[in-house]
């Protein structure tokens, strides 16, 4: 219930913000919320090119494109002058022409953009990775690595998730979940996310609620524990920084104090009991195994940090790849004794997959549209200006509160914030403090609002709409 206001919240508020700005003459027109691109100019108003002044018109009329850029100071954007009926290829003849005056440029879509690009930058390519993982996962099931997998795994998770029943299949779809994760494995997460709530939602006894078990799942998920940063470390090197990879300890250890705090809270309010000794034990070895890679990379050169970043990840998968089709060939008589085969099982999982992504596409294009309202109505600019200069009140640096907006937004939308990040590395520069802190604000946390609709949208009934605040 809460999830769902907040989303009324956020359409409502900035639907009613937009159309203020358009009473009080902030906006000229509203296009820009419904079908504006990213990046397009933003249209400032529209005049007559005879109420010009003569410098200006002179210069329009002199122009072979019918464009004049003006910026009359360094800080200011560039406020451009466009006579609009030459587009149409309309010679420059006397009468009355309009001139669209634009100034900088829209930071998101509008709303049918973002519905268009939600089909085709996000769920086309989420449908092929769902159908292909799950494909892969539905080797794992018919083998009976799964089964393996959480015999194994059950007294840790057991101790997490009581209400789960030891052995059950769950635990083996989590495990991946959380190691694909842990690894940088972000396209192999997903699909083992979901197929872990989809399993979890079998054993939920209400299922119009969140069970204990999905929500402290989805806890740990959203904190976003993470090995290798790759794609971060990617853009800092993109951005020319100095040591691309000198953000990753940073990165990991507010990754794992995240998860921990995560899996603590919930536990609290869940009463579950996480001084065992299985727990303590496996969080000493995830400790061990980050502090013993840390050490590793930080004996390399930087040209050593950047190739083993680079590759680690992409090592991995194939890796993962390979050992899940290794095994299933291995056990392949298990396959003859279910009536099928290794390549019609992994067919069956990818048509699974495929139906997967389609069940939840509408709550992720709810999720994004709002999203694109709240930045495009410039009420998300309001509030982390607000929070950033109550922050500069109580003596916190500027360096600290120009990252803000990438931390504030980081919930919401993953492109969102990384365009802050991009932003805050080209101005402040990626090896300033600002820029450092983007980086690891961006690495340090999941798109918690896109998780919960992209999770709870993939099960039949809805437990998202009465989600509580543990989420």
């Amino acid at each position: 219930m809460v999830l769902s206001r907040f989303w009324l919240v956020i359409f409502v508020s900035s639907i009613l913000f937009i159309l203020v700005g358009s009473l009080t003459q902030k906006h000229y027109s509203l296009e820009f919320a419904i079908t504006g691109k990213k990046d397009n100019p933003y249209l400032l108003k529209e005049v007559s090119l005879d109420k010009l002044p003569k410098e200006i018109k002179d210069t329009l009329l002199r122009s072979e494109d019918g464009k004049l850029a003006i910026n009359k100071y360094p800080s200011d954007i560039d406020t451009t002058y466009e006579i609009a009926l030459l587009k149409a290829g309309v010679q420059k003849a006397e009468g009355e022409r309009i001139v669209k005056v634009t100034g900088g440029k829209q930071k998101v879509d509008g709303i049918i953009e973002t519905a268009k690009n939600t089909i085709l930058d996000i769920v086309l390519p989420l449908i092929a990775t769902l159908a292909f993982f799950a494909g892969l996962m539905q080797l794992l099931v018919d083998s009976g690595a799964s089964d393996r997998l959480a015999k194994r795994l059950s007294p840790f998770f057991t101790k997490i998730f009581p209400s789960v029943p030891k052995n059950h299949p769950s635990i083996s779809y989590m495990t991946l979940n959380f190691s694909a994760n842990f690894l940088g494995l972000d396209s192999a997460a997903t699909p083992f996310g979901l197929k872990a709530m989809e399993s979890l939602q079998e054993i939920n006894p209400d299922k119009s609620r969140a069970s204990d078990a999905q929500i402290m799942f989805l806890c740990l998920h959203a904190a976003g524990l993470t090995l290798i940063p790759t794609s971060i470390i990617g853009y800092r090197a993109a951005a020319h920084a100095s040591n691309p990879a000198d953000v990753m300890l940073p990165c990991i250890i507010t990754s794992f104090i995240g998860t921990l705090a995560a899996l603590l809270i919930v536990a609290f309010r869940q009463r579950i009991n996480v001084l065992s000794g299985v727990v303590i034990l496996t969080l000493m070895v995830i400790l061990s195994a980050i502090t013993g890679l840390l050490f590793y990379i930080g004996s390399l050169d930087i040209i050593g940090k950047n190739q083993f970043t680079s590759n680690f990840s992409s090592i991995l998968l194939l890796g993962v790849i390979l050992l899940i089709l290794i095994y299933a060939f291995v056990k392949e008589k298990q396959f003859t004794e279910k009536q099928t085969n290794i390549f019609d099982s992994f067919v069956v999982g990818a048509r699974n997959g495929m139906n997967t992504a389609v069940t939840v596409f509408p709550y992720i294009l709810g999720i994004m549209v709002a999203i694109s309202l709240l930045r495009n109505s410039g009420l998300f600019e309001l509030i982390s200006g607000a929070i950033s200069w109550f922050f500069l009140q109580i003596g916190v640096a500027k360096e600290i509160t120009d990252s803000l907006p990438v931390a504030l937004l980081r919930p919401f939308s993953s492109g969102g914030s990384r365009g802050f990040m991009l932003d805050a590395m080209s101005i402040h520069g990626p090896d300033s403090l600002t820029g450092r802190l983007a980086c690891i604000f961006q690495c340090s946390a999941e798109t918690t609002f896109y998780v919960v609709a992209l999770y709870f949208g993939s099960i039949p009934a809805t437990p998202w709409q009465r989600c509580y605040w543990s989420i």
